[in-house]
């Protein structure tokens, strides 16, 4: 690690002397460790460290990239020449480039990305968490009697990035994750139910305890027996915050500038329209102190920033990296990755209501507790995915639901979110508090 800083100057000095106009060096080295426990047996334990360098060389709006994980000096001299070489052969792109500038970054120490305990915690009590976690779980309940597994993991590393337009910056990120997935059988019945609960931190002393993740677990699991079938019908659905955010993941790709520009996403040409209800608002925070998605500068030098996306259902930005941002017209937002966009933390603000009162306030309707399958139409906004959830009877959920669809269109449904609870939950880079969508379709008998 000491002789990275070396290494990336070595390069890009060597890019220049081969024809580079412009070059970018992107270092990272990064130790993970993950174990899963099934039944009490230890089915996996992994730990590894890995380095590799990422290079991208510009010459004449021409670029071209290559990467390596074998960092000798002989080898990096080979990547760095016949990148350049395969510039010379790229197609013209007026809008390939770096970035056109590099305010400075916050620094790392501010935005508490590491924990220093994640390098002294021992395999044995990483190992343990999982073991642990499944024990209680298994426990809990007569009627959970199986488990797909408990997992354990860690990631600790750092990263570089140096370029020929003077920006140098580095930090170091740690994150870890405890998880469980159970199975459940009632008395009498064939068929099994399972569900899952995990907890994400950057810090180890902000994860939740084995009992808590077992716990939630259990209480997802046992919600699901005694399923019974509903009718086709159009109906109100609450997204209990885990399933909004993964609604949320469908909107970020409709915001990035790649998906704008290709002209591939139901919000082209919409800057500045009511696309939502009023009242919502939705952010990317990379500033957010110890978020999971938060960082010091993106994947291309830019520093880190807070972009409103929608403020109080208009749609005020897209999400641009340096490239989408010229086909825009626009700055970048500081999500580029130097071919597309990322997420940092991209989150529903939280609103005024108690998840409580949003399932009050439904007559009848699904709270939806998990998605399956792929049924998102980017270009048309056309949403379809099957689902599991309970279904409210006058306020009341009063029993789960199996084999249905929910289907509506994505504008539709961020124009129909009529309540958004108060219990926004950061466990991922998406982040979402319950939602309630006035109407969707819900296909069942």
């Amino acid at each position: 690690m000491k002789d990275f800083p070396a290494l990336a100057e070595r390069m890009l000095a060597q890019a220049r002397a081969a024809g580079a106009e412009d070059a970018e060096v992107h270092l990272s080295e990064s130790t993970r460790f993950s174990t899963r426990v099934r039944q009490g047996t230890v089915e996996t334990v992994t730990e590894a460290t890995t380095r590799a360098v990422s290079l991208r060389v510009f010459l004449d709006q021409r670029v071209a990239r290559a990467g390596a994980s074998d960092l000798r000096p002989d080898t990096l001299e080979g990547l760095v020449r016949r990148a350049v070489e395969r510039a010379r052969l790229a197609n013209q792109d007026p809008c390939a480039g770096l970035p056109d500038e590099f305010p400075a970054p916050p620094p790392a120490e501010s935005l508490n990305l590491y924990d220093p305990a994640l390098e002294t915690l021992p395999a044995d009590e990483k190992i343990a968490l999982a073991r642990d976690t499944e024990a209680i779980g298994l426990k809990l309940d007569p009627r959970v009697k199986n488990s797909g597994g408990a997992g354990f993991s860690t990631s600790r590393g750092r990263v570089w990035l140096v370029n020929t337009r003077g920006f140098a910056g580095t930090y170091r990120s740690s994150s870890c994750s405890l998880g469980l997935y159970l199975l459940g059988q009632e008395p009498g019945k064939a068929a099994q139910v399972s569900d899952y609960w995990y907890s994400a931190a950057r810090q180890r002393a902000k994860l939740e305890t084995p009992e808590q993740v077992a716990r939630r677990t259990v209480e997802r699991v046992c919600r699901h027996f005694g399923a019974r079938k509903v009718q086709t019908q159009e109906a109100p659905v609450v997204f209990e915050p885990l399933l909004a955010a993964e609604l949320l993941a469908d909107v970020f790709a409709a915001v990035t500038g790649e998906a704008i520009y290709l002209r591939r996403s139901f919000l082209v040409d919409t800057l500045g329209e009511r696309i939502a209800a009023a009242g919502i608002t939705l952010l990317d925070d990379g500033l957010r102190p110890g978020g999971l998605g938060t960082r010091p500068f993106d994947r291309e030098g830019v520093a880190a920033q807070r972009t409103l996306v929608i403020e109080n259902g208009v749609l005020k930005n897209y999400l641009c990296g340096s490239y989408s941002a010229r086909k825009l017209g626009r700055r970048s937002t500081g999500n580029g990755t130097g071919d597309g966009e990322a997420p940092t933390n991209f989150y529903l603000a939280a609103g005024p209501h108690a998840p409580e009162a949003i399932v009050a306030s439904v007559e009848r309707g699904l709270y939806v507790t998990r998605l399956i399958g792929q049924g998102v139409n980017l270009v048309t906004g056309d949403y379809s995915r099957g689902a599991f959830g309970l279904w409210i009877e006058n306020g009341q959920l009063s029993y789960p639901v199996h084999e249905v669809t929910i289907s509506g269109n994505l504008r539709r449904m961020l124009e129909g979110m009529e309540m958004v609870g108060s219990d926004l939950d950061f466990r991922d880079a998406f982040a979402a508090p319950t939602v309630k969508i006035s109407a969707v379709t819900i296909a069942g008998t």
